[in-house]
This record gives structure tokens, sequence and C-alpha cells, in this order.
């Protein structure tokens, strides 16, 4: 015991007049204070990479011809319309959701008072959108048909959560528009002010050209043919208006709640809907949609989109990548700002690659950054070819059916990928054709609904002692993914468009 303490009396430093206890407490206090000499801790070394770039793109283009073809489809419509229930029973048509997690969805809704959501709760996974009732965020989940893995970006229908739909389809290459037949109900979300009008705007403003309409709850009205084809004569026009060629529209019946005509139209529930309907199931038309080119030799462009605390030191962010390739221990840079970051790990559909081409949705891992220069919006892109800053661009917009004319000098929320930043229209060009985009008229005084103009529009700051960030932005021509616009004033989309030229 003497021996003990004797070494712990050796152990411990002293200085002459200051007790051992309050020499203690001293050290612990700088030690907390980081003010002891003490090495830092070791960074976490970063992986090398494998590939030249010549050769990455060579084993790109290798593997996207053998393997299955990949596609990012954002679930849209009307709040209520039945978008969560109907992927939450087609993920379990599918395999995708276990009996295990479906009967305690069943069990937990029930509990509550909801048990008509328990389907939803497939991707409505958090506490408050399950007290809600409603989506309000992105839910991402991926399944696999005879020739596609498709990845599912359930988006909020309530008007709310428009910037987070936006963010949603920003992400897509296709669409599936989920109405809901029910007396009233339909026409309640394609008058003016309803979300499935809105909706289809946003998603071809955002470059979707491809979209399924799910005639939903067609059990509500005892599989009326005619409620079918009324909705779908009503729609058309409107698609088509809208930009969609009528070649990339599907329509399908369909009644989630039952799983009726989503992977198949067998049963007893679905013997109504086979007298007169003979066409495609959802997962049929799922299976025929075309993915889109993907540019992956042009410069990588990623932004992000979520970013949270990953498996051990380092930090994961999510989100779609634009253009380009990348690879674990490849070297990013975050914009705006001064800051590059090391890939750790890259996940797709839930798995880990060496590396990932255009299209894909990604969870990178990062490391050698400070996760304080993260931010959503920002971008990740190549050190080499880093994306221009714009605080100033002129623009080839098209105008909504609005009813308050734009002026020049009118303040607007400008909308790209996942960011949204306050905006100006600084100076009204020109009128144009809308389908020869010839000059109308130059420097008009204002712009009026369904006219289609160019305008120089510029950043602002978002309060009196904010000071004016650039954003990360490129021309149209440079780039599809990047030159994309949408441009909102007091929650209502007025106007979409892509990016001319950068002016500062």
């Amino acid at each position: 015991m003497g021996n003990i303490a004797q070494r712990a009396k050796k152990a411990t430093p002293t200085i002459k007049g200051v007790s051992s206890a309050v020499l203690d407490q001293r050290q612990l206090d700088l030690s907390g204070l980081n003010l002891l000499n003490n090495p830092p801790p070791k960074a976490e070394e970063a992986p090398k990479v494998t590939y030249a770039r010549d050769k990455l793109l060579e084993e790109v283009r290798k593997s996207m011809e053998a393997q299955e073809k990949g596609l990012s489809l954002v679930v849209i419509g009307h709040v209520d319309a039945g978008k969560s229930t109907l992927m939450g029973r087609l993920l379990y048509e599918l395999g995708r959701m276990d009996e295990r997690t479906r009967t305690a969805n069943e069990r937990n809704s029930t509990k509550v008072g909801k048990s008509s959501f328990s389907w939803a709760w497939g991707l409505d996974g958090t506490a408050e959108e399950r007290e809600r009732g409603i989506t309000m965020d992105i839910a991402l989940q991926s399944f696999s048909t005879r020739h596609r893995l498709i990845t599912v970006l359930d988006a909020p229908g309530h008007k709310e959560f428009i910037p987070n739909m936006i963010s949603g389809a920003s992400q897509a290459d296709c669409a599936l528009l989920v109405v809901d037949a029910s007396t009233g109900e339909f026409e309640t979300g394609f008058e003016r002010g309803g979300q499935t009008r809105e909706h289809l705007i946003l998603t071809r403003s955002l470059g979707v050209a491809q979209v399924i309409v799910a005639v939903n709850k067609l059990d509500q009205v005892q599989w009326e043919r005619d409620r079918y084809e009324d909705i779908c004569i009503l729609l058309r026009p409107f698609l088509v208006q809208s930009g969609f060629h009528p070649s990339k529209t599907k329509f399908v019946p369909v009644a989630a709640m039952l799983g009726v005509n989503l992977v198949t139209c067998g049963g007893d529930d679905a013997k109504q809907l086979r007298e007169w309907y003979k066409g495609p199931t959802l997962v049929d038309l799922l299976d025929q949609l075309e993915p889109p080119s993907r540019d992956i030799s042009a410069p990588m462009r990623m932004p992000i989109s979520n970013i949270f605390k990953g498996q051990g030191s380092g930090t994961s962010v999510s989100g779609r990548l634009l253009s380009g390739v990348v690879q674990v221990g490849e070297r990013v840079r975050i914009l705006p700002g001064d800051e590059t970051a090391v890939i750790k790990t890259i996940g797709v559909e839930e798995e880990y690659v060496p590396w990932a081409a255009a299209g894909s949705n990604l969870t990178l891992s990062l490391v050698s950054i400070d996760p304080v220069q993260l931010a959503v919006g920002s971008m990740l892109c190549s050190p080499a070819d880093p994306v221009p800053l714009a605080s100033s661009f002129t623009a080839r917009i098209l105008i909504f059916d609005i009813q308050v004319p734009i002026i020049a000098g009118a303040m607007v929320e400008l909308f790209h990928h996942s960011r949204d930043v306050p905006a100006t229209f600084s100076k009204l060009i020109a009128t144009l054709d809308r389908t020869s985009g010839k000059v109308l008229k130059s420097n008009p005084r204002v712009l009026t609904k369904t006219s289609s103009a160019e305008v120089q529009i510029t950043l602002r700051s978002s309060g009196p002692s904010a000071t004016t960030r650039p954003i990360p932005l490129e021309p149209y021509a440079a780039n599809k993914a990047m030159g994309r616009v949408l441009i909102r004033r007091e929650g209502e989309t007025i106007a979409a468009g892509v990016v001319m030229e950068i002016l500062g």
C-alpha cells in the first residue's frame, strides 16, 4: 500500500508552495482548454486514387455498357394523393420491405389512430412526419425492375415544403405523378394553387422529360372507367402545355392501398378494373423508362443536398453527381469557399464502390476537411476545373400563370438545386417569341403571364448587415444540369429558365 502511494507521489509533479491537488486541477483546466503542449491527434490518413483519369473513364464506359440501366424517379403530386402509400406498398410488393417491418408499421400506426398511413410509414420515417401524416422531406429508396435499377425520391406534396420538393426534383431523371381519383380531390389538386399543377411545371422546368401518371384511389369511385378517362383528358393538354411530349407521358390506373395494378392486376380486388383495363401495370411502365445520356467526360459537379456525421471520423454528404466521375482518394473542391477534401468512401444504393459516374445519387465520406466548411447547396467539383461563381447573370425565362406582373427591381427567391437565395430582377432585357426565340420588344416595362423573356438577375443579401455571396452556376450551354434556375415570389413559383451568361 505504501509503495503505491509513493509511486503516485512521484508520478504527480509538484511546485514549491503549491499543493499537488491544486496542481492537478490546473493541469485538468489547461488540458480542457487545449493549452498544454500535447501533440495534436493524428489526422486520418486519406486514401490514394486507384485510376488515372483516362483509365477511369475507360473503366466507367465498360461498366455502364454491362450493367443494368439506373435512373432516379421523383414521386410528385398534391398532398394526400397517396404518394407515400403507393411507394410503401410498391416496395413491399417488390420484396424491398419485409413482413416484420410491414407488421410493425401497421401495429404502430393503428396505435396512434393513423392506420390508413401504415404503408406511408415505409418512407415517412421521422416522428413529425408520422405525427402530422404528411411527407416533409425527401425520402430515398431503391428497387429493381426487370431492366432498371430505380432510385426513388418521394417528394412532399404540401405547399409548405415546395423547396424540399424542388431539391428532390432537381436530382431526378423521370417523374411519377400520383393523382387522387376521388370525387372532388383530383379537382382540388389540379385547380389553380393545387400542387398537381405546380409540381408538373416545376419538374419539367428542372429538366425531367418523362412522366408516368398513376391515377390512384380508383377503388373509391367503384373503378369507374369514365372517371379515369376524364382525368386523363384533363391532364393531357396541360402536360403538353408544360413541355412534356405525348410520347414521354403514360397513364396507369391503380389502387395503392389495395396493391392493385402496381405489380400485378390479379385477385378479387382488381376484378372490376380488369373488365375494362387491359394495359400495363405500374412496374411495367417503370421498366420502360429511358435513362438520359450521362455526361461522364465533363468536369465533376455535385451539389450537396444533405450533410451528416458518418462512421469514423469523417463527415458524410449526399447528393446527385450531375456530371463527370469521382473515385475514392480523389481531392474535391468545395464552393463557395477555398477548401478541399479527400473522398474516403463512396456509397451508391447502400453499397460501397471504388468510383461513381454522372447520374448516380451518392453518399460521400470526406476527410481532410473541417465540417464547418460544408453547407447544403455547396458544390463539390474538381480543383482543376472549378465551377464559376456568379452574383449576376442573364437568363432566358418562361413566366408562369402569374397574377402580378414582373417589373425591374422585383425581389424574388432564386432556386438552384438545393440552394435558394434572395435575388432581384435587375434588368428586363427583352421579351421573346416563345417558339423562335426572336426578340419581340427590347427593354420592356413589365413581364406578364405566359410570356418568355431575357432578364438580368442579381443576387442580394439576406439582411441589412449580410454580404451578398455568389453561388456556383454555369451557363446552360456549358452544363445543362448546372444551368437551370427556378424563381419564386411570396410562396408561388413565377418563372423558370436557363442561364445564358455569367456577368460577375
